[in-house]
């Protein structure tokens, strides 16, 4: 299979070698309340075509509800080992006991600034207890992802992590995001589709003047796949409270999915939108499926 290297997802796909394909993914569902009703409205309502859900997370059982009142709309599993909001805690979903690796000193998930600790002790035995038992969440509650990624670590933080998350996709008959260009080729080079560009994270862009940035790089958006993970979420009163540090770039990504700029801009550049279905298709051609 290693004729697919170089090959973009274009091809992988079957369209056009200059088509100017988009996902549009909002991470951290299931986060908080304010969050999960941002989303599912960019989803609904705006140019965002998917959603990744936090099965740890407090508001979980919140998302799980809206994700089964809204059925059509696609969503993934956000594999979360990372607790990022401090005032806000969430905890892995197997006991402690079973992933003493994936804890800090204080027996909690290491928030995002001490992400370099956690990649050096974290055992990949108990990685995969933790993802496993996170996709297993969705699929009890009758729910059908379509795609892993991962929050916090950009390609699992280790090439035996992502090679984790390949195999979990695997074998549960779903796509695998892969965020920066060697992890791209890795899964090309097996015949497997993933984004032509770098994922662009909302994150990584400044608050003042976004939505003309974001108009930008819609107008400059290069032929192949290119996908972006944002975070939109409600600016009320539980936000500001719960993510004193993001809520502002949340809020900003909302406005502009939900904005009839956004809506104009893709139409007029006959750009085409994704969720990750077709990808999910090529995976499971490509030999996965789910267990028995």
């Amino acid at each position: 299979m290693g004729s697919a290297a170089g090959r973009n997802v274009s091809e992988l796909l079957g369209v056009a070698a200059d088509a100017r394909l988009l996902i549009v993914n909002c991470d951290d569902l299931g986060m908080y309340r304010a969050a999960n009703l941002g989303i599912i409205e960019a989803v609904t309502s705006g140019v965002a075509t998917t959603c990744s859900l936090m099965t740890p997370c407090p508001g979980a059982a919140h998302a799980i509800e809206l994700l089964r009142r809204h059925p059509r709309i696609p969503f993934g599993i956000h594999l979360t080992v990372v607790c990022d909001l401090p005032g806000h805690r969430w905890g892995p979903l197997v006991s402690k006991e079973k992933v003493p690796s994936l804890l800090d000193g204080d027996g909690e998930l290491f928030g995002v600034r001490r992400l370099d600790e956690l990649m050096a002790q974290a055992r990949l035995d108990e990685l995969e207890l933790e993802f496993r038992a996170q996709i297993e969440t969705a699929l009890t509650a009758t729910l059908e992802p379509t795609h892993l990624d991962w929050h916090c670590f950009r390609d699992g933080g280790r090439d035996d992590v992502f090679e984790l998350g390949v195999a979990l996709a695997r074998e549960y008959g779903v796509a695998l995001r892969a965020s920066d260009r060697d992890a791209q080729q890795r899964l090309k080079t097996h015949g497997l589709p993933a984004n032509d560009h770098p994922l662009l994270d909302s994150f990584s862009l400044e608050i003042d003047g976004k939505p003309t940035r974001y108009a930008q790089l819609l107008r400059t958006l290069p032929p192949g796949l290119s996908q972006w993970a944002v975070h939109p979420a409600l600016a009320d009163d539980e936000s500001k409270a719960l993510d004193p540090d993001g809520w502002r770039v949340r809020n900003s990504d909302y406005e502009f999915l939900l904005s009839p700029q956004a809506h104009e801009i893709i139409a007029r550049e006959n750009i085409e939108l994704l969720d990750h279905h077709r990808l999910q298709q090529a995976w499971q051609g490509s030999g996965g499926g789910r267990p028995a």
